[in-house]
């Protein structure tokens, strides 16, 4: 099997076209990512995760989703259910702790049960980030507290729940999307706090859950650390503050590289992020002309991204024996959720 590049893409549709295949199988990129515009119906999306994976000739390739709950979630009803915002699971935190974990699991463990139906084996979740007083609502409810704790205790269960289904978390924004006063997807945030507050607040889930498999980056600027660049293009914040502070050796991705908050065209961008550390590039929008753009500037994975990339391969674990009709009546009796 030949090597894997250093990106991990999307599609424009329902179903690959031969563009896209043919695209694949040249660029093997490391993995893939579903959007709402790639969510039909049950078999379409079992059909597609299939066609991307046969297209770069790995049954196991990792296929990735972002689902939530609340107002991101890929695949709604009548597909799943629909789940709760993050910040609903840290009321319940709020007020009786052992419950608010057990919430948390629980929904891990349905997403995983929901998304290995259709062979999605990657949930970008937990969402770490701890949100200040009137910051962006990018997050807003996305987060699980306003207090490092309640978003670290929510968050490592929430990642213990997919991983007991059998999936893997990607933890995000590292190292921390909570103070951010503007939408990245849009414009690129600043964050002028100092060190040791960062360190006080915005750090301290990534470091308790820093021995995850894989996490992804913030566009977000702190001028603390790296005036000059946002965390996804900063040598150092990867290497002083994600690898050296934190501690995190895992699969480090973007976020999305078209997203706004940076600034170039897509192969500089794309350039950016391999120069700053990080292993892979994650592009999102099935755009072709820029996954071409993306695939020439991006290497084959070696070394330590090598290691890194397989080491997450090598975290996935078989789900555990859990009744799936049980453990929903268990969580929906939490939010009375019909």
């Amino acid at each position: 099997m030949s090597e894997s590049k250093a990106f991990i893409a999307g599609c424009k549709g329902l179903f690959l076209t031969e563009e896209e295949r043919s695209f694949f199988a040249g660029e093997r990129p490391w993995g893939f990512i579903l959007f709402g515009r790639n969510i039909g119906e049950e078999q379409q999306i079992c059909d597609l995760v299939d066609a991307l994976r046969d297209s770069i000739g790995n049954p196991v390739a990792p296929v990735l989703i972002d689902q939530e709950g609340g107002r991101v979630q890929r695949i709604r009803p009548p597909l799943v259910q629909q789940y709760p915002t993050g910040a609903a699971l840290g009321e319940i935190y709020g007020r009786d702790r052992e419950m608010g974990v057990r919430a948390a699991w629980l929904m891990g463990r349905l997403h995983a049960f929901d998304l290995m139906r259709f062979g999605i084996t990657v949930d970008c979740l937990p969402v770490l980030d701890v949100p200040v007083p009137g910051s962006h609502d990018v997050i807003g409810n996305r987060a699980y507290g306003h207090d490092a704790a309640t978003v670290t205790a929510v968050g490592r269960a929430m990642g213990e729940g997919l991983k007991a289904g059998g999936m893997l978390p990607v933890m995000k924004h590292m190292p921390g999307h909570g103070r951010t006063f503007v939408d990245s997807h849009h414009d690129l945030p600043v964050v002028s706090a100092d060190l040791e507050d960062l360190k006080r607040s915005d750090f301290l889930p990534f470091i308790a859950m820093k021995n995850e498999a894989m996490a992804m980056s913030a566009h977000m600027v702190f001028t603390a650390i790296d005036p000059e660049n946002p965390a996804t293009t900063s040598p150092k914040v990867v290497e002083e503050i994600i690898r050296g502070h934190i501690g995190f050796d895992g699969l480090l991705m973007s976020d999305d590289v078209s997203m706004n908050a940076l600034a170039g065209d897509i192969a500089t961008r794309a350039c950016e992020i391999i120069g700053a550390g990080l292993d892979l590039v994650l592009h999102c929008h099935g755009i072709m002309e820029e996954m071409k753009a993306v695939a020439d500037v991006v290497p084959v994975l070696s070394g330590d991204r090598l290691r890194r990339a397989q080491a997450a391969e090598a975290a996935f674990r078989k789900p555990d024996n859990a009744e799936e009709d049980v453990l929903r009546a268990e969580f929906n009796a939490m939010f009375a959720l019909a």
